[in-house]
This record gives structure tokens, sequence and C-alpha cells, in this order.
């Protein structure tokens, strides 16, 4: 399959970037400065781009590469990806549902305990030496029987609320349509569902009508006893009212895996004890980094060999 020229826009994942060039032709864009000598040299040759959320999917990539068949990417998120402009060009997209739900549930319930129970900063205390110089560590809050807040039960939402009734946690949602979960608590506004839950979890897809659907009137009713988790994408909360909100107290606590300008985080935050930040890890273990380059893999031979996409969004 070495005649499909495919470019690969972002180092992303070492097996994946193996595979590609034992199998097509491979060119990496980040060889190549400025981008624009690549795509005079072979814009007319790529029929194929690999990409991530941190490259943009637009007229301009397109206009660039005026032969391109398909687009696979390496995340499910396709926030990053003008879809109605690729369709409009005939280009295929495909993203890597399903693999990674998992992991980024894992996650979000990991970062709700961590933060209820301030794991990382008695970590700090243990490495620092001040459990024996001072004593035992302050009082934390259990995350057991909180009421959890999801926002969106898609295929991450409901691994999270599955993980989350073990803790015997009481689930509570909002999503465009209510759906028939008699076990979940259905609320028709992300308001009101952040007035009735202590942990809120954001892990709806991102678009025009979720960006910032966490705001200044959400952080005030999910108030100072409350935490927010987001394991979506950070432009699905307004970043400074929430970060002003921490710092005042007006929000108890947040864990946080995603911002709004990656890899760029508010330097505010490191230094409050009440967060829990890491650096958009949800998908980031061995086992699912290796199911989603193989799904990449997967949806670009099947469109070489015109067989059904795995897993195509246009």
């Amino acid at each position: 399959m070495d005649s499909l020229v495919v470019l690969l826009l972002y180092p992303v994942n070492a097996y994946l970037e193996q595979e590609l060039d034992r199998r097509f032709t491979l060119l990496r864009l980040w060889e190549h400065s400025p981008p624009d000598s690549l795509f005079r040299a072979h814009g007319s040759a790529i029929r194929a781009v690999v990409g991530y959320p941190g490259h943009k999917v637009n007229a301009a990539l397109l206009d660039a590469l005026p032969c391109l068949e398909i687009f696979s990417s390496f995340s499910v998120g396709i926030d990053h990806v003008d879809l109605a402009l690729c369709r409009q060009r005939g280009v295929r997209v495909t993203h890597t549902p399903d693999v990674l739900t998992d992991d980024v549930a894992d996650l979000a319930v990991g970062l709700a305990i961590a933060a209820l129970r301030k794991i990382p900063q008695a970590d700090r205390y243990v490495r620092a030496g001040s459990w024996k110089a001072k004593g035992d560590y302050t009082l934390t809050t259990r995350f057991s029987g909180k009421r959890v807040g999801i926002i969106g039960l898609g295929r991450i939402g409901l691994a999270i609320a599955t993980r989350v009734e073990a803790f015997d946690c009481p689930v509570n949602y909002y999503q465009r349509t209510k759906k028939e979960y008699p076990n979940y608590t259905y609320y028709p506004s992300v308001l009101e569902l952040a007035a009735n839950s202590d942990v809120l979890v954001v892990a709806c897809p991102l678009n025009e009508q979720t960006r910032h659907i966490v705001n200044r009137e959400v952080i005030e009713a999910l108030g100072p006893k409350g935490v927010l988790i987001n394991i979506g994408r950070g432009p699905h909360v307004d970043e400074p009212e929430l970060v002003s909100a921490l710092v005042e107290g007006r929000l108890g606590g947040a864990g946080l895996d995603v911002f709004e300008d990656e890899p760029n985080v508010p330097e505010a935050l490191f230094t409050l004890d009440n967060v829990v930040l890491v650096p958009h890890v949800g998908s980031g273990t061995h086992e699912t980094r290796k199911a989603m380059a193989d799904l990449v893999l997967g949806n670009l031979e099947a469109h070489v060999l015109k067989k059904p996409l795995l897993t195509p969004v246009v």
C-alpha cells in the first residue's frame, strides 16, 4: 500500500508513525520548515492526512492539499475538523471512538477522588518531610456518596456513571435529549444539574453549543463545596471564570485534564491546593494509544482497498 502518500501532522505516537512508514509513503510535517515548502513540493501527491486535535483541518490545509481523500484523526474528538468543508470537498473523515472510553472514564473518577482527598498534596506533604516535622495531614472530603452530575451521557459519560455507582454516588446528567436511564436523574439545564451535584463532570463533545457550557453561573451553582472535573475539552469551561472562582473560594475544587490553550495552563492554578492538574492524558495508556493507532491504520487501509471505513464521521 506504499502508493498512498500520507502526511502526519504531529509525532503523536511512535508505533503509529512506524506503521505508517512501513505500510505507506509517509511525510512528516515537522521535518519541513516552513510547512509551505512541503505543500509546494508534495501537496498534489498527498492523499491522506493523519492528525490530532492540536492541528486544525480547515480551508487552508485543504487548499494546500488538492488531492486529499481522507483525514484520519488520532482522537475521538473532531472539533478541530471543519466537517462541513470536508463533506463539501469529498474528503472522508475518521476518528477513534470506543477504544479510549475506559481510560478517560477511569481518569475522571481518579481526578474526582484525587481532588476531594487531596492525594497529590498529601504526597508532596510526605516527600517534603512535613509529616515528621508537622504531624498529621489535614482532613479531606470523602468521594463515596457524592452526587455526581455528568454533562453528556454518551460513551464516556455512561462509563463514568457506571464507575461512580460503585461508590454509592447518585448520578445526575444533562444533555440535549433525555434518555431512558431509570437509575439516573435528568436535569433540563446545566445550571440545574450543577445546583444538584457535588461533583460536576464535563464529558460532552465540543461544538459551538457546548463551548463555555460551564460558565460563571454554572460555577456559582456548583458552589464553594463543589468540584469540577473536565476530561472533555478545555473550551468547554470559561477558564478565566474558573480560575477566579477557585482563587476566591467560590468553587471548592477542580480536577483538570484539559485546558483552553494547551499546553499553556494558567499559572494562577499552580499555587492552589484545591486543584489537580494533569497534561491531557485521558487516553494516555500504552494499551489505548496502540488501539487508537490501529484504528487510524485500519481506516486508511480500508480506504485504499475501497472497503467500508471502520469509524467514519464523514
